[in-house]
């Protein structure tokens, strides 16, 4: 970029020392040691009523400072999704409940001294549970006798088509034209149904937060949380206090995916700290992050597609149902991105988007990486290289004559225009990067093996439109050097360092005169979070703002000094001086100095931000795979992508950023799938059995950025954080049809379905 010397430049990150060197600056690690240990007692059964529960042997275990049942904790009900308010999702849960609506769904919590006196206690609590039938089969949910919420104290905020007596937390229907007739008069047609499974983001840190009681009499909380202004209220509803009475500070994250834009488990501690006043910690193990962690929701997702004999697609038509399991987080917004972020990838003349979110007694669902997205993006693309086939037409040529263009109207994506669109680009360059002609659909590699590519598109979104703010602080210091106070949270990806690149180019100054501090919610300025691709695009803009504010404040102050007005100097990021005498001027630190003896006023400028639009950053992914036609295996070769995500800020980080969510693309492809037995409870709860790809089962990933230019984006930035995850699966999936002529519609594809169905295929 021109007139830049740190944006769109390959900064190290601002902690990356501190990380390497191995320093305590995770939550657990910097977690006094006088912290009562917390742990819960977690229900065996899926769906149970307890009809006695008895705590009184466990309360004599030496070094047990209390025992917590339904009975102890508040009867208001609330919701911990992370969204801004009012949160869609529904008020459905209880801190502890008498009603039990999944394996796992915690019945006490304990809190003693150390581990070993919690774990004993926890195995002398007593719970006598009537055991309720449980409803798993999400397809079946709906009408079903089985009510997941049969309470009256259930509290919706919002309109999101909710019917609780029918276990649908959420429902809509909205489209454009008579998709019917359009259907009916297209000459070829597609209409399958997909089937996505939920996953883990399994990300490097568990669940953990310890709490306290500050010397104001407040809760304060510290959290590995991606939601600090959420968590705050969260907390606060659970435990029926005022917002005023909580306090949140995030640490370092290890890693979220957004499974952290759940308050998870921050209101367990807070509550033994409010009950007992004394300093509470809870880590989750990794079980428990499997059992009560926050997946991807389960989805089944219907496409009727219909095009014209030349291959131009005239309407979809887009049934989604999903599984938010027993509570609602997140289940009536992630449901909608199933549609917008996949219809608006082609021009059509009509179509239509229902959705229906229904509640059963598995873990609940929550935010993951894609949001949504990633699902209906699966079914949409693979409709696409369906009809390809169909048409006998390559999957590129077709979406060439298809797909959306700078300037076009989307169709499904509340009115907006595609001001800044490379997705033409970024296809020209996977088909190059991937050497497409030469391979597509497949060569044959040794006596039983073939290799084949597939490829598929995708669209995300930069902050939730007229919904999400971004805020920061920044204030001139002692010497010039400025400090950061931002609102939305590191959790791993390097915002802190993307936030100062911006600062400074802004500014004029070094990076390293940028000191960014984190959150704290009694000390930073509002932010909605790390969530929803936001960061660099809205808090971004905040930053952007706030250079603008305090460089017209130095000139300002300074001119007051100098006995000048403000139009009459100028600041070059070190030195302010007069226009026409440029030997009459100010140092920046001169001037702090000066303000600091009183000659004028500290300066400090806060700004926020937030855009009624939601510019899509776009992506193009190929996949080229080996299948070996004897034993099923799907080896992954090569992944290629090209991405416009706008200008990009930092190109280390980027990239890295899309490396990452291509290798949880491929993951939840080929290995991932959260299972289940008849009864309900998880069967693959740890990583020997829950199987994420290593760096031994990804093959070869190359990333190239096809950047446009976003005129509402800080720099011409959009995002990339969620995007990168959505083009592996429908990309794999028709590699592998490619390979062996067997169409896969529900994911994971495994070894075992590919031999099974060539099995069968040979017989037929």
């Amino acid at each position: 970029m021109e007139n830049t010397r740190f944006v769109n430049k390959g900064i190290v990150k601002k902690d990356a020392k501190a990380l390497l060197s191995g320093r305590p600056v995770y939550t657990d690690d910097i977690a006094p040691s006088d912290c009562l240990v917390v742990k819960l007692l977690r229900s065996p059964h899926a769906h149970a009523w307890i009809e006695d529960i008895s705590t009184a042997a466990a309360l004599k275990v030496p070094g047990i400072e209390a025992v917590f049942t339904y009975k102890d904790v508040p009867e208001k009900r609330y919701t911990q999704a992370g969204q801004t308010f009012p949160e869609p999702s529904p008020d459905d849960r209880l801190i502890l409940d008498q009603h039990i609506r999944y394996n796992g769904d915690p019945v006490a919590i304990i809190a003693g001294k150390d581990e070993n006196c919690v774990s004993q206690a926890m195995k002398r609590i007593k719970v006598k549970y009537k055991v309720l039938e449980p409803l798993l089969d999400f397809t079946k949910a709906i009408d079903n006798p089985i009510i997941i919420h049969p309470e009256d104290n259930y509290v919706v905020k919002s309109d999101i088509g909710n019917d609780v007596k029918r276990n649908i937390c959420a429902s809509q229907c909205r489209g454009n034209g008579d998709i019917d007739k359009v259907l009916s008069e297209c000459d070829y047609t597609i209409d399958q149904t997909y089937h996505i499974k939920a996953v883990s983001q399994a990300m490097m840190e568990v669940f953990c937060a310890f709490t306290s009681i500050d010397i104001y009499g407040r809760i304060k909380v510290i959290s590995s949380t991606q939601i600090p202004f959420h968590a705050r209220r969260i907390i606060a509803r659970g435990l029926n206090i005022p917002k005023s009475k909580v306090r949140v500070v995030k640490p370092r994250i290890g890693g979220g995916f957004g499974a952290k834009q759940t308050a998870v488990m921050e209101i367990y501690p807070a509550f033994v700290t409010y009950k007992t006043g004394k300093p509470a910690k809870l880590v989750f193990t990794r079980e428990e992050c499997f059992i009560q962690g926050s997946p991807r929701h389960e989805m089944q997702v219907h496409v009727r597609l219909g095009a014209d004999k030349n291959g131009k697609i005239r309407g979809i038509d887009l049934s989604t149902l999903s599984n938010t399991g027993a509570f609602g987080e997140h289940g009536p917004t992630t449901v909608d991105l199933s549609g917008t972020k996949s219809l608006s990838l082609y021009r059509m003349e009509a179509f239509r988007f229902k959705t229906e979110v229904v509640y059963t007694n598995v873990l609940s669902a929550g935010a993951y990486r894609g949001y949504g997205a990633t699902q209906g993006i699966f079914a949409v693309e693979s409709a696409v290289n369906e009809l390809a086939h169909k048409l006998d037409i390559d999957p590129i040529k077709l979406r060439e004559m298809n797909m959306v263009r700078e300037g076009d109207l989307l169709t499904n994506y509340f009115g907006e225009v595609t001001n800044s669109c490379n997705l033409d680009k970024c296809v020209a360059k996977v088909k190059e990067m991937i050497g497409w002609d030469e391979k597509y659909p497949y060569v044959k590699t040794g006596p039983h093996t073939v290799r084949s590519v597939g490829m598929a598109m995708a669209m995300q979104g930069s902050g939730i439109g007229g919904v999400d703010v971004g805020s920061v602080q920044l204030k001139l210091n002692d010497d010039g050097f400025y400090t950061l106070m931002i609102g939305c949270s590191d959790m791993g990806t390097g915002c802190d360092t993307i936030l100062a690149q911006m600062t400074a180019d802004g500014l004029g100054c070094e990076f390293d005169d940028i000191i960014v501090r984190g959150v704290d919610t009694d000390q930073s300025p509002y932010d909605s979070g790390s969530y929803a691709s936001s960061t660099t695009y809205v808090t971004g803009m905040a930053v952007v703002k706030a250079c603008e504010s305090m460089r017209k404040r130095i000139c300002e102050e300074a001119a007051a000094i100098m006995g000048l007005k403000e139009n009459e100097v100028e600041f070059d990021g070190e030195t302010i001086s007069e226009n026409d005498n440029p030997e009459h001027n100010m140092t920046l630190s001169d001037l702090i100095t000066s303000l600091q003896a009183g000659n004028g006023h500290i300066i400090e400028v806060t700004e926020s931000h937030t855009s009624p639009v939601s510019p899509p950053p776009f992506m193009a992914g190929a996949a080229e795979i080996e299948v070996d036609l004897e034993t099923g295996k799907i080896t992954p070769i090569n992944y290629v992508a090209a991405v416009d995500c706008g200008t990009v800020i930092n190109t280390n980080l980027a990239r890295i950023q899309a490396e990452g969510g291509l290798v949880q693309g491929l993951g939840m492809t080929l290995y991932e799938d959260m299972q289940y037995t008849k009864a309900g409870k998880m069967k693959n709860r740890n990583f020997m059995s829950y199987k994420i790809p290593t760096r031994l089962d990804m093959g070869n990933i190359k990333v190239e950025f096809e950047s446009s230019y976003e005129e509402t984006g800080p720099f011409g930035a959009k995002s990339i954080g969620e995007i990168v995850i959505n083009t592996p699966a429908p990309a794999i999936a028709d590699a592998v049809y490619n390979a062996t002529g067997l169409r896969f519609r529900t994911l994971p594809i495994t070894a075992e379905q590919v031999l099974m169905g060539l099995l069968d295929k040979e017989e037929a």
